[in-house]
């Protein structure tokens, strides 16, 4: 019997429901993981996703995509499989998509992450036979701090600046880095934050959705040749080494990432300060999924498969490496 989801050149694709996974090309029926662009992608026919996310991808995808939404945990046919979704922790209506046929049952995560986030529902862990993972920070050195302590981290750096008279400018990912930072500083101060404009529709849409974060201010709102002394930027890391940068003048830079885990990352990125911080799995929720999950098989997708398909092999976990077309290394919203 052929497997129930397979690689094909437009994403991954169950044949016995006739919908594709993430596709990266236009298809007929695409099942959403998130709303990251690597992940959604315009074009296809019709697309099922969490509830949760249709705000964010109406956004990625326009007001009249056909989108169709389905509450965590809800079940729903398609073709002979049943299908449903499952809170994934990386962003807000981020999934896992469960899928059901001829009693054996995957799992494909999409990116997902198990650490506390204020901006979506918590991982959930779905028990399977088979398990289509990501494996983005999938080494041993990849082990995230509590949250808590990297917040109060950027406060400090943020104070130090505003001592120093001189902008703290942030450079992290637009969509769910950037709401989680306004989310978990809401937590230990009370201070407007500057966005730029590519943040700003992103921001407001996790304020529809009711999330608490701390209140924000477009750049492109304040007057000509304010000097921003003092005070905290975010912007995307495209951002970097662009004219609009010229307004911040003698600012501190800093990144926030998972990648800044690693010194040699920090000197590459050139910024005063590197903050660890991602919405990704690290190592030890990587390897706790793969054993509490149940699964008598693991595909590994995205960064660094290779160790994790190795090291879980050594555990006694059958584990093989699935290649696809998106999710390299150094993804900007890790």
């Amino acid at each position: 019997m052929p497997p129930l989801i397979e690689l094909r050149p437009e994403g991954l694709y169950c044949a016995a429901g006739d919908f594709h996974i993430d596709p990266w090309r236009p298809v007929p029926r695409a099942v959403l993981t998130h709303g990251h662009a690597d992940h959604a992608r315009s074009g296809s026919a019709r697309y099922l996703a969490a509830a949760q996310g249709l705000g964010l991808l109406r956004h990625r995808l326009g007001a009249d995509s056909p989108l169709e939404g389905l509450a965590y945990g809800e079940r729903v046919a398609l073709g002979d499989t049943v299908v449903s979704l499952h809170p994934a922790g990386h962003i807000l209506g981020s999934a896992q998509v469960r899928i059901e046929h001829a009693g054996e049952t995957w799992v494909v995560t999409g990116d997902y992450k198990r650490d506390p986030d204020p901006t979506c529902a918590p991982f959930e862990l779905v028990p399977c036979d088979v398990l289509i993972t990501e494996a983005t920070f999938a080494l041993p050195v990849y082990r995230w701090e509590p949250t808590e302590s990297v917040a109060r981290a950027i406060l400090a750096w943020w104070d130090e600046c505003a001592r120093r008279r001189v902008p703290a400018v942030l450079f992290c990912y637009a969509l769910g880095k950037a709401q989680r930072l306004l989310a978990e500083l809401a937590r230990v101060v009370e201070r407007p934050v500057h966005l730029h404009g590519a943040m700003v529709p992103l921001v407001q849409v996790y304020r529809d959705a009711g999330i608490a974060m701390l209140p924000t201010l477009p750049v492109s709102d304040s007057a000509r040749g304010r000097d921003f002394a003092g005070e905290l930027v975010l912007a995307p890391p495209s951002a970097e080494g662009t004219p609009w940068m010229r307004r911040f003048r003698d600012a501190s830079t800093a990144f926030a990432s998972g990648w800044m885990r690693v010194r040699g990352n920090r000197r590459r990125r050139g910024h005063d300060r590197g903050f660890v911080l991602s919405d990704h799995a690290d190592w030890p929720a990587l390897v706790a999924t793969a054993r509490e999950c149940g699964a008598r098989r693991v595909l590994a997708t995205h960064g660094s498969t290779d160790a994790y398909v190795a090291f879980l092999r050594e555990q006694g976990i059958y584990a093989a490496p699935l290649r696809t077309e998106f999710g390299g290394e150094d993804s900007a919203h890790a």
